[in-house]
């Protein structure tokens, strides 16, 4: 997880899924049985939740363990940076003037998702912006492949298995095919940064064309993070500074504080009031 959120999260993920116990999500640790073996029976499982043999079979079949991945996962550190620190490197010049011509330019998607929505312009581009610099920096990563190392590493096994499961719904249901699939390196899709369970449950297809596309449509983009935000409980027309209620929404988005008071700092520099 390159990204600043997922970092911070990792301990606070481990810990609440080292604890999960259960009888369909179990995997082995790495040298107690092979990938090979775990992916059998990942697939077994996939089948019994309703994942058709089709889609199984399209997502899965030659997939392998990579090494790098779960290296990568047990090698992150707590974010430590202050406020101060990592808000004056990522709210720059060229993500607030970036930020501002976005607005304009999707000024009339905008209106719609505030409308529908409640969330306005300036907190939608702030996510959009320091999760992947407005879609210019979504990863490359086979989003399959990765997840189905975390799965089947002991580390966080349950919620990567839950993850590789949803990323089957997401094909099966035609929202995006396997090639398709590519991100960063723990899973998270699209242009701000969506985990499979939750572009499962909250993407929108704002265009109309019959997929939810997080990767390629703005609209689909911008409409399904706001649902996002909408749907832990954003108040229309509040503000969002520490403090406020949909702060505390912002902080259902990423955990961190110091992520979160970036967010809204940056949305309250594109909407003009320093003072949010």
């Amino acid at each position: 997880m390159r990204r600043f959120q997922k970092r911070f999260l990792a301990a606070i993920l481990w810990a609440a899924c080292a604890t999960w116990v259960g009888p369909v999500f179990a995997a082995p640790c790495p040298g107690t049985g092979s990938f090979e073996t775990w992916l059998d029976n990942f697939k077994r499982t996939a089948a019994a939740q309703g994942i058709s043999r089709a889609t199984i079979d399209s997502a899965l079949d030659g997939i392998s363990f990579d090494p790098s991945i779960v290296a990568r996962d047990h090698g992150q550190g707590v974010f430590r940076q202050s406020f101060e620190q990592f808000s004056g490197r990522m709210v720059s010049p060229y993500r607030l003037k970036k930020g501002a011509g976005l607005i304009k330019k999707y000024a009339e998607v905008f209106r719609r998702i505030e409308q529908q929505f409640g969330v306005p312009a300036p907190v939608v581009v702030a996510i959009w912006g320091l999760e992947t610099d407005f879609g210019a920096n979504s990863g490359n990563f086979p989003t399959l492949r990765s997840l189905a190392t975390l799965a089947y590493d002991c580390r966080r096994s349950p919620m990567f298995t839950a993850e590789l499961v949803d990323a089957l719904r997401l094909i099966q249901a035609g929202d995006l095919t396997p090639d398709e699939m590519r991100g960063a390196w723990a899973g998270e899709l699209g242009q701000t940064q969506f985990m499979p369970s939750s572009y499962f449950k909250f993407a929108v297809d704002y265009e109309g064309n019959g997929h939810r596309d997080l990767i390629r449509s703005v609209p689909d983009v911008l409409a399904s993070t706001a649902n996002y935000l909408r749907s832990y409980g954003w108040q229309r027309g509040q503000p969002w500074g520490e403090g406020t209620a949909n702060f505390q929404v912002l902080l259902e988005w990423n955990k961190s504080t110091v992520y979160t008071k970036t967010v809204a700092y940056f949305a309250s520099r594109l909407a003009g009031n320093e003072s949010e």
